[in-house]
């Protein structure tokens, strides 16, 4: 017989079990504490889940789901930017509204009318139905909280006054994008010209109306006025019966209205998940026997794992961890890995009792403890550092939903350890009394010899024979990886062929982690369902061939009137606007006009004074022009000039523009600072993937430590970094090809992905290596036929814990989906087929000295009976 090592050896450089067995003797103490008292160990924690529960009383005032604030980077250049601008450019939206001067989006509320059956927009049925809609909005008392220029409200579009017949004949002489001056580029879409540039037709007009946010009181009102438009305005557009027009619409409180919904819609799936993982465990743990049914087993192992999400998310909520929706993922996580534990709980106690059937409870439970409780702690301690580590990153969203969902592992991993075990405990005490599954009752044999059916026996003997229960043998899915699956995949045959779809999936992956986008896409906030989603597509088919109109700020006082730094700073305006996302006829300087009028002779600006007392002139020539020149008596503190952008049309392009931007304006001689409201957004890909990359590097070395220490064996904590790193890749490239970008919301998953990595890959290379077979084929053929089942059960418990997520209406929810399913999907295929079948080209090496096959003539069973259930060997309940 194979002989165990024994306690008393020390560690060496192939068996480095310093660890583990005083965490083995550990935990055989705790089983046996368990087993002698019970009740304490299922009512502490129904107590402690109660009390921790009462922090849900704080989830209202917890809920953060400002896009902006947790799905950005917390120190993002941009942010910085915005300060400087409000500091040095304040905003006067009474009495010098300007939209472009603005350092955030604003408020606002948009239309977008587009013209019917392929017609224009400036045609006169189409005019008149523009006319109809603006007269609508207007008489919403939008002129008491209108943002204004002047005495009048900002125009909602340039060319509202040309609409009407009596100045429709203007619209014959539009050119376009600019006309007389005006930048029409983000008032007027889908436009076609003549050579000359003028206007032969146009597709789509957008209307803005942007309201008061100057003081408190100001933006309260205006908030008020934007949700009452937001309410009324579907049925006022039903009403006003356009026939001309199709109108889309939106507002500045869209965005964050429709992603604060997102976690409503997403509440009936928990039923549902319940419903599915109860239903799994149940008809997993099911028997033919009224008193051995382990029905209790499979529902208290959920309950266990609901406690664990309520114990921790309570304890979060009490210390003010912010709730973010992306923590509406958690719970479906959670469960499936919690059933998981409780199969492996309930396949080692079984494994104990056919072992030792005649033995006090106490030894039992000890056993299965020790056999169960190390594996469990492994793959938590693995998926809880990985979670902590994700906290290490510049998004908020990401750090709330990584400390949430770590707690919840913990405590999933206690209750585990205490209810879970004093459960088992209580089942088994009604077995030894020989009582009902469900009622509890006494349940004694038939005394005459009458035959009855096989479902009376069953439900009211205690089995389906009249015969005493015996223990149950080898599961038949152990038979089956055992007899047929491992030895196919052993062929060389097939292993060649498994080397070449391995080839085939790590090139896949690799070509696919060059195609991956960065960045979130922030109509994905909103619901498939969502009136915002028709208006993006309108904004994008018909106006995104211009981009945002950039501030170009110069941060510091210099000489202006110095006539080197004045052709400093047009030769730094010129490299920014020789940038292919740059129209170089639609910028706007105040110091080209105002050099040009020196030019002329209106005005001198050879000196400081005269340059200086001499900026009225330019004011009155161009008022606006006063608001981009924070001054002084003595110098100009602060200017900016605008550039516009072309052809931003994606994520990529968007990446590309602030990077060019940046980089150009970082160049400069002159200190100059680009910026707009959506490079606070932009900002994050300047940090995705270094954050992405981080985490996963650190995470991935931390579970080679634990691995280390944990798993005596250093050839298996090599193939598990080989998995980590393996699968790891092939989730990051097929997120490409099932149009997944790199974002805040999959980073999540890309950290969860390691825990999981170690989860399938640890077990089987462990048990390859402590294999009592001589040759590699039977090994593996070994490994496989004890956790080949067990594998394949944890993927599919996992994977019942987040499919119904694959039926929200929501991005966030649905990408959680898509990646965990890669995740477990590519993690047993690594567990199931490429890592046995890599093994096997090793032969002998790594092989622990201590596993090594008896003579041909033993009597003894030649397979190390302590292995079968060291590491997740969950072979279902029979």
């Amino acid at each position: 017989m194979a002989e165990p090592r024994r306690p008393a050896e020390g560690c060496s450089c192939r068996n480095t079990d310093c660890v583990e067995r005083p965490l083995r003797r550990l935990f055989e103490g705790l089983g046996s504490g368990v087993a002698a008292c019970p009740w304490p160990f299922v009512l502490v924690p129904l107590l402690l889940s109660g009390g921790l529960g009462a922090g849900f009383l704080f989830l209202s005032q917890r809920q953060a789901n400002d896009i902006e604030g947790q799905f950005t980077p917390t120190r993002g250049p941009a942010k910085a930017e915005r300060d400087f601008v409000r500091r040095h450019f304040p905003t006067d939206d009474s009495q010098r509204f300007s939209a472009p001067r603005l350092p955030t989006e604003g408020a606002y509320a948009a239309l977008v009318a587009v013209a019917a059956e392929g017609s224009s927009v400036l045609a006169r049925p189409a005019r008149l139905d523009v006319l109809q809609l603006d007269a609508a909005v207007r008489a919403r008392g939008y002129e008491q909280v209108c943002a204004r220029s002047g005495q009048a409200c900002a125009s909602a579009n340039p060319l509202l006054p040309l609409l009407n017949d009596a100045a429709a004949a203007a619209l014959e002489n539009l050119t376009f994008p600019l006309s007389d001056g005006t930048f029409l580029g983000a008032a007027l879409g889908g436009v076609q010209t003549d050579a000359g540039g003028r206007v032969l037709s146009a597709r789509a007009l957008k209307l803005l109306y942007y309201l008061r946010e100057d003081g408190p009181a100001a933006a309260e009102e205006s908030q008020r006025w934007l949700e009452k438009f937001l309410r009324d305005i579907p049925s006022e557009l039903v009403e006003l019966r356009l026939a001309s027009v199709q109108v889309t619409y939106f507002t500045s409180l869209s965005r964050q209205r429709e992603f604060e919904g997102n976690t409503k819609s997403v509440i009936p799936l928990f039923s549902v998940t319940y419903f599915l993982t109860i239903t799994f465990s149940i008809v997993s743990c099911l028997r033919l026997s009224c008193i051995r049914n382990n029905v209790w087993l499979a529902c208290c192992g959920v309950v266990s794992a609901g406690l664990a999400v309520l114990s921790s998310f309570g304890l979060m909520l009490f210390c003010g961890v912010p709730f973010v929706v992306t923590v509406a993922n958690a719970p479906f996580l959670i469960l499936g890995v919690g059933v998981d534990d409780m199969f492996i709980m309930i396949a080692s106690w079984e494994q104990s009792l056919r072992k030792k059937e005649k033995s006090n409870i106490k030894t039992l439970l000890a056993e299965t403890y020790a056999e169960a409780a190390l594996s469990v702690t492994i793959t938590t301690l693995t998926d809880v550092l990985a979670f902590f580590i994700g906290t290490w990153t510049a998004f908020p969203s990401v750090r709330s939903f990584c400390l949430y969902t770590g707690t919840a592992f913990v405590f999933c991993y206690i209750y585990t350890m205490t209810f879970f075990g004093a459960i088992i405990v209580l089942n088994h005490k009604r077995e030894q009394g020989n009582r009902h599954w469900l009622t509890c009752m006494p349940v004694e044999a038939e005394k005459d010899g009458a035959e009855t059916s096989c479902l009376y026996n069953a439900c009211c003997i205690g089995s389906c024979s009249r015969k005493p229960i015996r223990p149950a043998g080898e599961h038949p899915m152990s038979i089956f990886f055992k007899k047929y699956y491992g030895p196919f995949f052993t062929t060389k045959g097939i292993k060649l062929l498994v080397v070449l779809l391995y080839g085939a999936y790590l090139g896949g992956s690799i070509y696919g982690c060059t195609q991956i986008r960065e960045g979130i896409d922030l109509r994905n906030l909103a619901s498939d369902d969502s009136y915002v989603i028709p208006y993006y597509d309108d904004n994008d088919k018909y106006f995104s061939a211009y981009g945002p109109r950039v501030m170009v700020v110069i941060t510091e006082s210099v000489d202006y009137w110095n006539e080197t730094v004045r052709l400093g700073i047009e030769r730094c305006v010129q490299h920014l606007e020789d940038l292919s996302y740059v129209d170089k006829n639609l910028s706007e300087s105040w110091l080209r006009v105002y050099t040009g009028l020196a030019a002329g002779g209106l005005v001198n600006i050879n000196n400081k004074t005269l340059f200086m007392n001499s900026l009225p002139i330019l004011f009155r020539v161009v008022p606006s022009f006063e608001w981009d020149v924070n001054r002084t008596q003595d110098k100009i503190e602060a200017s900016r000039f605008f550039i516009q952008t072309v052809n931003v049309t994606s994520a990529v392009d968007e990446k590309n523009l602030l990077n060019q931007l940046r980089e150009t304006a970082t160049q400069c001689s002159i200190p100059f600072m680009v910026y707009h409201p959506a490079f606070i957004y932009y900002d994050q890909y300047l940090v995705i993937v270094q954050n992405t990359i981080q985490n996963v590097v650190v995470a991935a070395g931390a579970m080679l430590v634990v691995s280390l220490f944990l798993i005596p064996n250093p050839l298996c904590c090599l193939w598990v970094t080989f998995a980590i790193a393996s699968v790891i890749v092939g989730v990051a490239g097929f997120m490409a090809f099932w149009k997944v970008s790199l974002d805040s919301i999959s980073m999540i998953n890309l950290v969860i992905c390691i825990g999981f990595s170690v989860d399938f890959s640890a077990h089987i290379s462990y048990a390859f290596v402590t294999s009592g077979e001589l040759s590699s084929n039977k090994r593996a053929v070994d490994a496989l036929s004890l956790l080949g089942y067990p594998v394949l059960q944890g993927a599919v418990s996992t994977v019942l814990g987040v499919v119904v997520l694959a039926a929200a209406k929501t991005y966030i929810f649905r990408t959680f989906f898509k990646i965990m399913f890669l995740v477990i999907l590519f993690g047993a295929l690594h567990g199931l087929v490429f890592i046995p079948v890599f093994l096997t080209f090793f032969g002998n090496f790594g092989r622990s000295p201590h596993r090594t096959k008896p003579n041909a003539g033993s009597a003894h069973d030649t397979k190390p009976k302590t292995l079968e259930f060291r590491f997740r060997n969950d072979k279902d309940c029979p």
